[in-house]
């Protein structure tokens, strides 16, 4: 495996910059190359939909734990109050718009919206978790689009 296809996958899951920050670097890869994005695009999408499985995870049976700990609870809790103000905002569009705020959320592609706040945000709100895994995932699936098709553009006008 290319070490700019491990790069990309790597961002895909990272908090800050996830697909929007790791799939314009696989396109980049695919099309200077000449082979198809499809399986890479995918393989992103998969990845920063198993983020939601395993924060929701985390968050519901080890958080609790850890925040019993110094260090974690010091850390965390500065995350926690600048997720805050990002919750305000989401909770009165999930009033209004219901779950479809939260896909909107989600599928801005903007760095600080995606799977990561998305599913913060609903492990604060305390919203269904079937329900909100749909929801941020539908989000990833259209930012990923919106990220592929403005990535696919950008680059077949270099190569």
């Amino acid at each position: 495996m290319d070490i700019q296809i491990l790069i990309g996958f790597l961002l895909t899951v990272s908090p800050v910059f996830e697909l929007r920050g790791g799939l314009p670097i696989i396109v980049e890869f695919a099309v200077r190359n000449g082979v198809s994005v499809w399986p890479y695009f995918l393989v992103v999408l998969v990845l920063n939909i198993l983020v939601i499985f395993l924060l929701f995870l985390f968050l519901d049976y080890l958080h609790g734990t850890l925040m019993k700990t110094k260090w974690y609870s010091v850390m965390i809790g500065r995350v926690l109050k600048r997720l805050q103000k990002k919750v305000g905002k989401v909770e009165s569009r999930m009033n209004k718009w219901g779950y479809f705020a939260l896909i909107f959320f989600v599928a801005i592609p903007f760095p600080g919206t995606g799977a990561w706040s998305g599913t913060m945000v609903a492990w604060v709100l305390g919203l269904d978790r079937l329900k909100s895994f749909i929801a941020i995932a539908t989000g990833i699936v259209i930012a990923g689009l919106f990220v592929l098709l403005f990535s696919l553009r950008f680059f077949h006008g270099f190569y």
